[in-house]
């Protein structure tokens, strides 16, 4: 069977598996729609929240930037695995123990003040619609190739097909559908890998493969890169050229920013009891592990193969997924000095080649002859990541309106079924707004999802430590620093990336910090405003100070009491 037909039977055949376990794991009640009833196994939480986390912008885009920027992009592999273990280990407890659904109702309850739950909820959808802005983008970039439409006719099919399991199921739904999506991105991700590594290196260790000595020559293959990388004029494969400073704050932002990532945190309020949270977040560890520390060496032999493949060749020679890709969009071919051979060089003024950092992952088992099953394969792994994410997220979108704003502040006293078709209805919404941004992202899927992590550090990230550590931090302080971390942190966003505000290019970013680095400062506004005025305001109730002295207290740490 040709690429075609192989997607077609694969990707058809796991949609059929997600939708199926939708509907036999529907939600009838509002906690089974966000919380999945509060039963589901560690080890199933685990596999569960790993998809949640490895989105599109883990399987298709780190690996991506990472190739493109080479040590560069090494900073998004840091960030988002440090800021894993942080959560984990710093605040995925305590939350659980706190026993709400969501973050906004966490920072309502904890602040006690409806204007501090309305803040969230408003931050809160703008990390999630940016998020998913990067997932629908890669939902459209898998369809575009492998079902050969359009983009954005991609974009619409995914927005169905996510629809139908995130509406029907919700989070008990989504829960059991992610563990299928893991094992279908996991081994999408890892079986081109090891057949490439065997390819270039005969180590069958992709991890290790990278840094092997390339088959029938005398030079490793890291070293190979850098010099094919320096005789094309771009910087050394392996070699930074980004300022330290950006590195630094780029890193944190992602790091803090993923601590604060609601659909993400909603994930430990899915399991039995406290101890069970921390058990998830080891299983979710390892497993994320897995991809995490293949995507540098998948990185390494996707620029080796293209360049080799397209530098410096004849265009009438070129195999047939570079003109399929073309059709895209996402290869573009301009013969600016009429010899029809592909000049890609660093140089904008000669360079004849723009390739989309996108398409790494998915192009790579194409530029490496690999058999057509494995190449359909990373496109259902590809679906996969994009759509479990994609669901987490508009879960979220959808209890912050139905639970936070409707149950908590309009209507106190709306049935459970009626706020149940209220969630409903907000994830439908919800996906027709997703799709319009994955229409019209506005980056490539990695970088758009930095920024709704430096969203997340500018907002959330100080509210929860400060409502968990310290118990003297005040309603007025909180809303404080969230309004004034979200609000400065948006300004430098529209600014630099949209161009608004008079717009501005690199050389004019403030400290020389880019906007995806940004959100650190921002976070560290938040957190001097909100100290400062928290020492100039009264004191919480002595009732909430008593709740977070027991939230940090390991005692009954087996029970799942709500206070």
């Amino acid at each position: 069977m040709d690429v075609q037909a192989w997607t077609l039977t694969i990707v058809v055949s796991t949609f059929l598996l997600y939708i199926g376990i939708a509907v036999w794991s529907r939600a009838g009640s509002t906690k089974e729609f966000y919380v999945a009833g509060g039963g589901v196994h560690p080890l199933a939480n685990g596999l569960a929240t790993a998809a949640d986390w490895m989105s599109a912008a883990s399987f298709l885009g780190m690996a991506g930037l990472i190739s493109v920027n080479g040590y560069d992009g090494s900073v998004y592999l840091m960030g988002w695995t440090g800021g894993y273990v942080l959560l984990a280990l710093l605040l995925a407890p305590y939350l659980r123990k706190f026993g709400k659904f969501t973050v906004p109702d966490f920072i309502g309850d904890r602040y006690y003040s409806n204007i501090a739950r309305t803040v969230a909820v408003f931050c809160a959808l703008l990390v999630s619609f940016t998020y998913v802005a990067g997932q629908m983008r890669g939902v459209g970039l898998v369809f575009s190739r492998f079902l050969e439409v359009p983009i954005n006719t991609g974009v619409v099919i995914g927005m169905v097909i996510v629809l139908f399991y995130a509406v029907l199921g919700g989070m008990k739904g989504i829960t059991y559908t992610q563990v299928a999506q893991y094992c279908v991105l996991i081994f999408a991700f890892m079986v081109p890998a090891i057949f490439i590594s065997i390819q270039m290196t005969g180590n069958p260790i992709p991890q290790l493969g990278m840094g092997s000595m390339v088959l029938g020559e005398e030079i490793s293959l890291l070293d190979k890169l850098d010099g094919l990388s320096r005789d094309l004029g771009f910087h050394v494969y392996t070699e930074g050229s980004k300022p330290m400073i950006d590195v630094f704050f780029i890193t944190a932002a992602l790091m803090v920013g993923t601590a604060g990532l609601p659909h993400v945190i909603v994930r430990f309020f899915t399991v039995p009891k406290v101890r069970d949270a921390r058990k998830s977040a080891g299983y979710a560890l390892l497993f994320i592990a897995i991809l995490y520390t293949t995507a540098p060496a998948v990185a390494v032999f996707a620029r080796t193969n293209l360049i080799e493949t397209v530098s410096n060749q004849p265009y009438e020679d070129m195999p047939d997924w570079f003109s399929k890709w073309e059709t895209t969009g996402l290869i573009r071919f301009e013969d600016k000095n009429k010899d029809g051979r592909l000049q890609y060089v660093a140089d904008p003024e000669i360079n004849e080649l723009t390739v989309d950092p996108d398409i790494t992952v998915l192009a790579n088992p194409e530029i490496a002859n690999l058999p057509n099953w494995v190449v359909a394969l990373v496109a259902a792994g590809g679906l996969a990541a994009a759509l479990s994410t994609a669901a987490g997220l508009l879960l979220v979108i959808s209890t912050s309106i139905s639970h936070d704003l409707i149950k908590k502040q309009f209507r106190p006293n709306i049935s459970d079924k009626g706020e149940l078709i209220v969630a409903r209805l907000s994830a439908v919404v919800a996906v027709c707004i997703a799709g319009y941004f994955g229409i019209n992202p506005p980056d490539f899927v990695a970088a758009t999802v930095a920024l709704a992590f430096g969203l997340a550090a500018a907002s959330f990230f100080p509210a929860i430590i400060l409502g968990i550590f310290y118990k003297k931090m005040n309603r007025e302080g909180a809303i404080a620093g969230m309004l004034v971390g979200i609000v400065i942190m948006s300004f430098y966003m529209l600014k630099f990336k949209f161009d608004l505000f008079g717009g501005g290019s690199q050389e004019d970013w403030w400290f020389g910090i880019s906007p995806e680095g940004f959100g650190t400062v921002a976070m560290l506004l938040n957190f001097a405003v909100s100290i400062v005025v928290s020492r100039f305001t009264p004191d919480p109730p002595l009732s909430v100070q008593d709740i977070v002295d027991h939230i940090r207290i390991p005692s009954d740490a087996g029970d799942a009491q709500k206070h």
